[in-house]
């Protein structure tokens, strides 16, 4: 208990300041007319730029990834399984042809553009995948370096900025309908955050939609960690392989299946119209928190300091996937 107490007290001031900008969002949201979501983003990048954050806060701001999750699991409550499955076939075809395009595709252009093997794969991982968390995972399964996986997350982390600010811009111009442009954006954008926040902002049908289809792709890492296991030829101590395989068994997060339980029961009748409406709530309470947490990690600085070939390279792969995958989702769905 006092270890739990002691916890709390650390991450208590984080999780306060969370909530201080989420309501500032949410009023500020209600008076221009916009999503909360999308100004929870926005504030949380200019706090996090032009003032920075205090270090007894840090640990607390760090949990945003948390409620993300745990949004997601109760969003599960508001999807219609069977407008999952109509649509089932298709997306899922879909995210395996990102998968399988974009693994090659990002290990081609890492490599023309001068990164080593490595650095290269990473970049693939987390292009074709669910972003930070595939080059991490990868990172664990091919050993890699510190210095190999720095700048391939910090490119990435510039590309979630960039997208989420110009993916629902885009969605607009093109006049796509909410299911397209939610399908679109989570079968091109790198990261499961940024998909999500792109996703409500355009539309909360397009958010849901969003949510699902990033889910799908993120439920593929498992599939891909395991073909850079097969593919490390080299067998070190034992200790090393159970590593590799720990990485491996990590694969698919938990809170994926928490999201297809919620949907299931819901879908079935077991949650009552009352404990789905409250489960809304709950949702769009923890993804305020975890977008304004989003916006904090934005760092201009951080942007300035990437390399150009990760930069580069991740530009191609997103221009790449989401073209053909544009084109696919106009063809295939309404």
């Amino acid at each position: 208990m006092r270890s739990l107490l002691a916890s709390l007290r650390v991450v208590a001031p984080g999780v306060v300041f969370l909530v201080a900008l989420a309501l500032v969002a949410h009023g500020v949201a209600g008076v221009v007319g916009t999503s909360p979501l999308l100004v929870a983003v926005a504030l949380g990048a200019l706090v996090g730029n032009a003032v920075g954050l205090p270090a007894r806060v840090e640990k607390g701001t760090a949990l945003h990834s948390r409620f993300l999750d745990a949004g997601i699991v109760l969003l599960g409550a508001n999807v219609v399984v069977s407008e999952l499955l109509d649509a089932g076939a298709v997306v899922v075809g879909l995210v395996a042809g990102v998968v399988l395009l974009g693994l090659p595709l990002g290990e081609v252009l890492g490599r023309r553009l001068g990164l080593d093997a490595t650095p290269a794969s990473l970049l693939a991982a987390g292009a074709s995948v669910c972003g930070v968390s595939a080059a991490t995972t990868i990172a664990g399964v091919l050993d890699a370096r510190a210095e190999d996986l720095t700048p391939i997350v910090a490119a990435i982390l510039v590309f979630d900025a960039v997208t989420l600010a110009a993916f629902p811009v885009l969605g607009g111009l093109l006049d796509l309908s909410a299911q397209q442009f939610g399908v679109w954006a989570g079968l091109s954008m790198f990261s499961t955050g940024p998909v999500t926040a792109a996703g409500f902002a355009y539309d909360p049908v397009a958010g849901r939609w969003a949510t699902v289809t990033k889910l799908a792709r993120n439920a593929f890492l498992g599939v891909v960690a395991l073909v850079y296991v097969v593919r490390v030829t080299r067998r070190t101590e034992a200790g090393t392989e159970r590593s590799r395989l720990a990485h491996l068994r990590a694969g698919i997060p938990p809170f994926i299946l928490g999201f297809l339980v919620l949907a299931t029961a819901a879908s079935a009748g077991v949650l009552g119209p009352d404990l789905v409406a409250l489960a809304d709530r709950g949702s769009t309470a923890l993804f305020t928190l975890a977008f304004v947490g989003l916006g904090l990690d934005i760092r201009l600085a951080a942007m300035r300091r990437v390399g150009l070939s990760p930069l580069v390279a991740l530009f191609g792969h997103l221009l790449v996937v989401s073209a053909v995958t544009l084109a696919a989702v106009l063809a295939f769905l309404p």
